[in-house]
């Protein structure tokens, strides 16, 4: 007779029902009554089973939680289903393994449900974490699917040159605060513009970038744009999309680069905003690219060539802005569409 495994309580974050426009914290509930057994089961081929140690907020998530019918998002993602576990990428350890490249024990980075203990059915999408000197949470972040966005979206897409003038916005974030440094350690001369004096002062004062303005207190994007790029703006990082977008078009120069990363003033709204200056683009043959960042995975080890030393020697600085506690994963979610958060928001649920 089979041995019956022990099962422990798991907490999670569960989606209500579906969502329509901003998430609201009243969207999830925090269910207590599930249980899992700490084993993988034998039925299970190639299974881990993870104890989830730091969660990562991502904006992109909001897109996950309207019907699959009503949403414009196709990507390598599946909807959330309500009543179940929302997910994310985090960083775990493994608890118990049937797969070759896993053993008891590791250190991963991934997607995984938002919850105590996750089971993984096929986790060959799990990057094992070799550098346990950085900070574990950095894997969410910096190390993680946001460090490979601004490297992929800076490098690969706009492939920058030495001078070059660089525009971000959403620069605070996850995202924005490296794309900044990158360009910074490429030469180039930067701004950014986030939505707080705090902000602004970070971008200025710890990230380096050579000017910050606040976008909410100016009154005309495309003044404000003229004003600190008045030769034009060679690469802009969209982070944003609506009015930014459609003033950074205007101030591109000739033969520009526009690495469309995230438009998170778009996610929520049912009908989203139009670009009235698109013809830029053809006025001065302007590249505009989106990008996916799992398509770009297999450069992983050549982030980590270039990113790790930087780090060690402090060329690299990253601010996170962590909550405590499974309970308070809702709020922390939400926060991101209210610009809430300073620096890259992490979810610790475990420290080890």
């Amino acid at each position: 007779m089979a041995e019956k495994l022990e099962m422990v309580k798991n907490k999670q974050v569960l989606l209500k029902d579906y969502v329509s426009g901003s998430p609201k914290e009243s969207d999830f509930i925090i269910a207590t009554d599930k249980k899992i057994s700490l084993e993988v089961p034998e039925s299970s081929d190639n299974g881990v089973l993870l104890k989830n140690l730091y969660l990562s907020c991502d904006p992109y998530m909001s897109l996950l939680m309207p019907k699959p019918a009503n949403s414009t998002f196709e990507d390598g993602f599946s909807h959330y289903t309500p009543g179940s576990p929302i997910n994310g990428y985090a960083v775990s350890k493994v608890l118990d393994s049937k797969h070759p490249k896993f053993k008891k024990g590791d250190l991963v980075w991934g997607i995984t449900g938002w919850e105590e203990y996750s089971l993984i059915a096929e986790p060959d999408s799990l990057f094992k974490i070799e550098h346990t000197d950085i900070p574990l949470s950095y894997y969410t972040g910096l190390l993680g699917m946001p460090g490979m966005t601004a490297y992929v979206g800076f490098y690969e897409v706009c492939k920058p040159k030495k001078g070059e003038k660089v525009f971000i916005s959403a620069a605070a974030g996850a995202v924005g605060q490296l794309v900044g440094q990158f360009a910074k350690l490429a030469g180039c001369y930067v701004v950014g513009s986030a939505g707080s004096k705090q902000k602004i002062d970070l971008l200025k004062n710890k990230f380096g970038f050579d000017d910050a303005f606040n976008y909410k207190e100016e009154q005309d994007l495309d003044a404000a744009l003229k004003r600190y790029f008045p030769e034009g703006i060679d690469i802009y990082f969209e982070n944003v999309g609506g009015k930014t977008l459609d003033a950074a078009l205007l101030n591109m120069k000739s033969h520009g680069r526009i690495a469309v990363c995230g438009m998170i003033s778009h996610y929520n709204l049912d009908k989203p905003e139009g670009v009235h200056n698109l013809a830029s683009v053809l006025y001065k043959r302007i590249r505009m690219e989106g990008f996916a960042v799992y398509e770009y995975y297999h450069l992983y080890p050549k982030f980590l060539d270039l990113v790790l030393p930087y780090i060690r020697e402090n060329k690299i600085t990253y601010v996170e802005d962590i909550a405590e506690g499974l309970e308070n994963g809702p709020a922390a979610l939400v926060g991101l569409f209210s610009g809430r958060n300073v620096g890259k928001q992490v979810l610790v649920v475990a420290r080890e």
